[in-house]
């Protein structure tokens, strides 16, 4: 056999790798975000998918527009399924983001703090200080004490689910400035990234995925439905507005004989006239004139 012909009959031979991979869901954690689906990624095998980090903007996750320039890290645990389970590892500030922030006449104070929050988690965050002007070393030098201070206190005295959520929401951020414009007038205090070093003890708060999954079918099920209900309801609101349509013609005809009836004088007519009337009302015709009134106003 030819070099070329062995060749290709090795490569029909050999397995299509892409053929053997399937798709996965990406799920945010449990606490705080109830397994929210946050992507997708693919693999050929569950234990290839197991530490492979995945980022998201956090305005994409949590709808926060104002947090456009933060980027939410998060690391693959386990695989249940075809659903991918996170675990948040930290955010970073973009860096366009801090260099707009730097300006001439501006003081810059950053720093690098190692804490352990109360549930065992071992977390390195670094905050990012920008003062209304020039700072002198002996400025910084307590700034950074300052700073210290409140989120060592902060971290140790809070789960690391708690601290999460405060340099999501930046509440974190606002008790640091409070405490830093005792001493000196602050422009911005954010932090600049965060990084899980060490897991601790591992709490299951919250709805589990089978419940998550449970309730997203539900949804799907009732938005599927929705369109048919519409539907249905504006044929019955159709049916039931000629209904009403006839039925205030019917009555409309009704008074208007009824009106009819009663503003008509019998009395002053003469018989050939009463006579005429009941033969277009298609009723008898004989009788004296007392009878062809007293038919009338029937």
């Amino acid at each position: 056999m030819a070099k070329g012909a062995s060749a290709r009959a090795a490569a029909r031979r050999q397995k299509d790798k892409w053929k053997a991979k399937r798709w996965y869901s990406i799920r945010a954690p449990r606490n705080p975000w109830s397994f929210k689906v946050i992507g997708e990624t693919i693999a050929e095998e569950e234990e290839m998918l197991v530490g492979r980090p995945f980022e998201i903007m956090q305005n994409e996750l949590d709808g926060d527009f104002t947090k456009m320039h933060v980027k939410i890290k998060f690391r693959i645990k386990e695989v249940v399924g075809n659903d991918a389970i996170t675990e948040f590892v930290g955010h970073d500030v973009m860096k366009d983001f801090v260099r707009r922030q730097i300006r001439r006449d501006r003081g810059k104070i950053d720093d690098t703090i190692d804490v352990v929050t109360e549930d065992g988690f071992f977390v390195r965050i670094k905050p990012f200080i920008v003062t209304r002007s020039s700072v002198k070393a002996s400025q910084k030098h307590e700034s950074r004490s300052i700073t210290r201070n409140e989120v060592v206190k902060f971290c140790s005295q809070s789960t690391w689910i708690s601290v999460q959520k405060a340099l999501m929401d930046g509440s974190l951020e606002e008790s640091v400035s409070k405490a830093i414009s005792k001493v000196q007038p602050v422009r911005a205090v954010f932090f600049r990234r965060s990084q899980l070093i060490q897991d601790g003890v591992v709490v299951d708060d919250g709805p589990t995925l089978e419940e998550i999954k449970a309730q997203e079918k539900e949804e799907k099920i009732q938005e599927e439905a929705t369109p048919e209900l519409e539907d249905e309801s504006s044929e019955h609101s159709d049916a039931d507005l000629e209904s009403t349509e006839e039925s205030l013609e019917d009555s409309d005809v009704e008074s208007v004989d009824a009106d009819i009836s009663e503003d008509t004088d019998y009395d002053s007519m003469t018989v050939a006239q009463l006579k005429e009337l009941l033969k277009e009302a298609g009723k008898p015709v004989s009788g004296k004139k007392a009878d062809l009134i007293s038919r009338l106003s029937e």
